[in-house]
C-alpha cells in the first residue's frame, strides 16, 4: 500500500523520470505531479500545428549513461525495421530484430543519422569545426592558416580561465573563437563571452576540442572510434521518437496514470508552506481554485527563483535576494510549413528532394538575429504532414521577457522570421504555407550575474529536510535531457537509500560521466 506522498512539481523529463521510478521501485511512495502546462514534457516536449510537429530546441536522445539508454528503450522499444524515408532512398542504417516497423506501428525509437552544421559566410562549415579541404576551401589559405597558428599559440600559451571566453580560445584558439563562438554566444545569450562563467562551457562543450574534432574526423572512418566513445557533440547517430521528443514523454505519463500516479496539468504550485526546516504543504492553482496538499516529500524541477518566491518571508534575505535575481534567457520558436526550401544538399547524403540533410544548422551570420534552423524532415519523415513534397523547418530565436523581440504580435515576429530565411536565401515568402510562433519563458537558466552566488541558494535548498530539487530549472543548471533524466531518477534513490542529497547535484559534473562510459 502507498501510503506516503511525493508531491513533484513539473512534469518534465526530470519529474515525470522522478514519478516513473517512484512506481517502478516502491510499493509505499505515490507521485502526484502538479503541471503548469496543458500538457507533459517541458522544454522537451513536441508542439503540432496542422499536421505538423516541431520540438522545442530538438533533442537528440543520445548518452553516455547504460540506464537512461535502457529507460528510453522501455519506454519506446527501437526500430525493427527502416522508417520510410531510409526505405525510398535505401538509406542503411542499424534495426533492432524483432522491433516494431515504424510504418505499422507508432510506439518506436527511430535511429537517426546525426548532421549539424554551422552557416557563415553563406557556406556550411563542420559542426565542431573539422580541418577538412572542403573547410580549408570556404575559409580560404590565408584564414585557414591564421586560425592554425591561433590554435597551436593557445596550446602554448594558455589563459588563464575566468570567463567562457577563456575556456573556448583554450580549446580552438582565438581565431576560430571569434569566427565560429564569440557572435553566436552572444546571440543566445545577450552577453559577450567574457561575461559569461567558464561553467557554462564545463556543463555543455565539457572535453571538446579542436584536436579532438580532428582525432574524431582521423579515426571515425576507420570504425576506430565509437559513439560511446565521442563527445556528445560529435556522436553520427541518435535515438529519436517517431513523433518527435514529445511523444517519449506522453507514453511515460501514460504509464505513470497506468501504474497509479496521478498528473494534475492546468495546475500550478503557487506558495511552497516551510517553517525553513521542512516543507509542510504546497497551494495548487487548479481551475482557477486554489487548493493546498500535502505530503512526506517535495520534488522541485520548476525555476529556482520561482521556488524561493513561493517560500515567502521565511527565506533568509541574502538567499532570496540572489535567487530573484538569477538570470535566464527565453525563448522564440518559429516554424514554416514550405514548398521548397532553397538550401541545396551539398553532401554525398541522399535526402527526398535533394534538401540539405541537416537536423539543425548554427546560423553565425552577423547580419541575422535567429540563432540556429532545424529541419524537421530530417528529423523524422513522419512530423512533417507531405514529408515528400513539404519542408517543414523552423528558426530559434533567444529573447528576454519583455525585450522587443518577445514584445512583437505572432503575425510581426513570423514575418521578421521570414525576412531572415529571405535573407539567408532559404526560403521566398511566397513558398511558405503556414506558420507558427512558440513562446518559452526561463528556458535557458544562464551562468553570469548574481549565479556567482548559488551556492549560497544551493545550501539553504539543501537544508529543508523534505525538499529535493532536480531537473535544469529546479537546479539552474544548464542539463542535457539525459541528465535531467538521471536528476530526477536519482532523487528516488536518495530518498529510498536515505542518501546525501548532494549527490543530486553531481548529476553531469562528475568525470565519468563526461569521458568514456
Amino acid at each position: 500500500m502507498r501510503d506516503k506522498k511525493a508531491v513533484i512539481i513539473g512534469a518534465g523529463p526530470a519529474g515525470l523520470s522522478a514519478a516513473y521510478n517512484f512506481l517502478k521501485y516502491t510499493d509505499d511512495i505515490l507521485p502526484v505531479i502538479f503541471e503548469e502546462a496543458d500538457c507533459v514534457g517541458g522544454i522537451s516536449k513536441t508542439v503540432f500545428h496542422n499536421g505538423n510537429g516541431i520540438d522545442l530546441g530538438g533533442h537528440r536522445l543520445f548518452s553516455k549513461n547504460q540506464e537512461i539508454l535502457d529507460f528510453w528503450e522501455e519506454v519506446l522499444p527501437l526500430q525493427g525495421k527502416r522508417p520510410v524515408d531510409d526505405k525510398i532512398l535505401d538509406r542503411k542504417i542499424t534495426v533492432s530484430p524483432g522491433g516494431p516497423d515504424p510504418d505499422k506501428e507508432d510506439r518506436v525509437m527511430l535511429k537517426r543519422r546525426r548532421i549539424s552544421r554551422i552557416y557563415y559566410l553563406r557556406k556550411f562549415f563542420d559542426y565542431p569545426v573539422s580541418l577538412k579541404l572542403s573547410t580549408i576551401l570556404n575559409m580560404g589559405i590565408g584564414r585557414t592558416f591564421c586560425a592554425g597558428m591561433s590554435y597551436i599559440k593557445s596550446c602554448v600559451f594558455k589563459r588563464n580561465e575566468k570567463s567562457l571566453e577563456d575556456f573556448m580560445i583554450n580549446r580552438f584558439g582565438k581565431v576560430l573563437y571569434e569566427m565560429f563562438f564569440e557572435k553566436y554566444t552572444q546571440k543566445v545569450w545577450g552577453l559577450h563571452p567574457r561575461d559569461i562563467s567558464k561553467e557554462w562551457g564545463e556543463q555543455r562543450i565539457k572535453g571538446l576540442s579542436l584536436s579532438k574534432a580532428v582525432l574524431n574526423a582521423v579515426l571515425s572512418p576507420l570504425k576506430l572510434i565509437s559513439n560511446k566513445q565521442k563527445e556528445t557533440s560529435l556522436i553520427d547517430e541518435f535515438f529519436y521518437p517517431k513523433y518527435g521528443c514529445g511523444q517519449l514523454w506522453n507514453y511515460m505519463a501514460d504509464k505513470i496514470k497506468e501504474m497509479g500516479g496521478e498528473i494534475h496539468l492546468n495546475s500550478k504550485v503557487t506558495e511552497i508552506l516551510t517553517d525553513g526546516k521542512n516543507v509542510c504543504g504546497v497551494k495548487v492553482c487548479e481551475q482557477s481554485q486554489y487548493k493546498d496538499y500535502f505530503a512526506d516529500y517535495y520534488i522541485s524541477s520548476m525555476p529556482v527563483k520561482d521556488l524561493i518566491f513561493g517560500m515567502g518571508n521565511v527565506v533568509p534575505e541574502n538567499v532570496k535576494n540572489i535567487a530573484l535575481n538569477l538570470p535566464y534567457r527565453d525563448y522564440i520558436l518559429l516554424g514554416f510549413y514550405c514548398n521548397k526550401i532553397n538550401l541545396k544538399n551539398n553532401t554525398k547524403i541522399p535526402t527526398i528532394n535533394n534538401i540539405c540533410p541537416d537536423n539543425w544548422i548554427y546560423i553565425q551570420e552577423d547580419d541575422v538575429t535567429a540563432g540556429r534552423m532545424q529541419i524537421m524532415n530530417n528529423w523524422s519523415p513522419y512530423l512533417v504532414k507531405d514529408f515528400e513534397n513539404k519542408v517543414f523547418l523552423s528558426l530559434e530565436y533567444f529573447s528576454n521577457e519583455g525585450d522587443k523581440l518577445w514584445n512583437m504580435t505572432d503575425g510581426e515576429m513570423l514575418n521578421f522570421g521570414i525576412s531572415e530565411l529571405e535573407k539567408l536565401n532559404v526560403v521566398r515568402k511566397e513558398d511558405v504555407i503556414d506558420s507558427v510562433r512558440i513562446k518559452v519563458k526561463k528556458a535557458y537558466p544562464a551562468y553570469f550575474g548574481v549565479y556567482k552566488d548559488f551556492d549560497v541558494v544551493r545550501e539553504y535548498l539543501n537544508s529543508i529536510n523534505n525538499l529535493y530539487c532536480i531537473g535544469r530549472n529546479g537546479q539552474h543548471k544548464y542539463n542535457n535531457m539525459d541528465h535531467s533524466m538521471l536528476s530526477g531518477i536519482e532523487v528516488v534513490k536518495v530518498i529510498c537509500d536515505n542518501e546525501d542529497k548532494s549527490v543530486l547535484w553531481k548529476v553531469n559534473t562528475e568525470k565519468e560521466y563526461h569521458e568514456v562510459k
